[in-house]
């Protein structure tokens, strides 16, 4: 092979490899939505992003007087769990962790978060149970569950907070 199209197939392959390396950083910086979705009868519509966190640190626990707030969050390593850590708890992992253990040794809580694996598991629990509220990728939220808006707008709208 002659050296000419020996430079040429690496400079190919070379390029190749940094547009797969852009791809990659697009795909990684386009941020999704997360959507806060709860069962379809609780009383609410519109949270501000102050009053989604007091629900998720468990301070309010209550959406009427007879029917409690069921906490669902995604199981750790899931992006949406990342997301609610950061922007809802302003925890890490271990300090979530703590956090919880913390509130229900001083009968502040009866039980921490309900842990789910999948969006889908998170969709069929909210529609399911009274009272549940969740964090799932707006894409993939399931017709039956009602989608809140935070601090006036909804999942895609400019100036949502979650994502």
């Amino acid at each position: 092979m002659n050296l000419n199209r020996k430079i040429a197939l690496m400079s190919l392959g070379l390029a190749c490899v940094i547009l797969g390396f852009c791809a990659i950083i697009v795909a990684q910086s386009q941020s999704v939505d997360l959507a806060v979705v709860v069962h379809p009868d609780t009383p609410v519509s519109d949270l501000s992003l102050a009053d989604v966190r007091k629900v998720f640190l468990g301070d309010r626990q209550y959406w009427t007087s007879n029917l409690p707030v069921v906490l669902l969050i995604r199981a750790p390593v899931a992006r949406e769990r990342n997301v609610v850590l950061k922007i809802i708890y302003q925890m890490s992992e271990a300090q979530f962790k703590q956090y919880w253990i913390a509130k229900i040794f001083r009968a502040e809580s009866a039980s921490a978060p309900k842990v789910v694996y999948s969006n889908d598991m998170a969709n069929d629990l909210v529609t399911a149970v009274p009272g549940a509220i969740a964090f799932i990728d707006a894409r993939e939220v399931r017709p039956g569950a009602k989608v809140l808006r935070v601090d006036g707008h909804l999942p895609g709208e400019p100036g949502y907070p979650l994502r």
